[in-house]
């Protein structure tokens, strides 16, 4: 099931949350900054794994924190390493569809219910929201998981997900 709804992503009773980042991305806008708050430690294993693996665009990365929360970084934009004063570059829906077809194996593989994701790649990474929300409904729309979508963002308000 797909679900599009208002609210804010932080309050999800959803124990997965993704996100869409940079590879060595410093977390500096939206809910990237929210979750750098929340969860230091995240950009640190992140900035490790950056510099050990050397991620690229298209692929993802999941993080487990305390609580059972999981915080999984798709990456959609090209690096904040190698681009002009350390932002990460735009977006592409190719590294979107690729990042989403990871992200459905995976969910397959640990077995994960539900999640909740924000619309993806629109913000500092510059896509149009209708192409990524194709995107989302293409590689999920056969997947056994509940895909809760925050379309519209409402600071403090608790959604109704189910």
């Amino acid at each position: 099931m797909i679900k599009e709804i208002t609210g804010d992503i932080l309050m999800s009773d959803s124990k997965t949350i993704i996100q869409s980042v940079a590879p060595m991305d410093h977390f500096d806008h939206g809910l990237a900054l929210s979750l750098r708050e929340l969860y230091p430690s995240m950009v640190k294993d992140f900035r490790h794994y950056c510099k050990i693996q050397n991620p690229k665009p298209g692929e993802i990365w999941a993080w487990g924190g305390v609580g059972s929360i999981r915080i999984v970084n798709l990456l959609c934009q090209e690096s904040a390493e190698n681009s002009r004063g350390g932002h990460p570059g735009k977006a592409s829906l190719s590294y979107v569809d690729h990042a989403l077809k990871d992200l459905a194996k995976w969910v397959k593989k640990e077995n994960i219910d539900r999640f909740a994701i924000p619309k993806i790649a629109t913000g500092v990474g510059g896509l149009e929201w209708e192409d990524v929300r194709s995107s989302i409904y293409k590689n999920f729309e056969s997947v056994s998981v509940n895909v809760f979508i925050y379309s519209v963002y409402k600071k403090g308000l608790k959604a109704t997900e189910l």
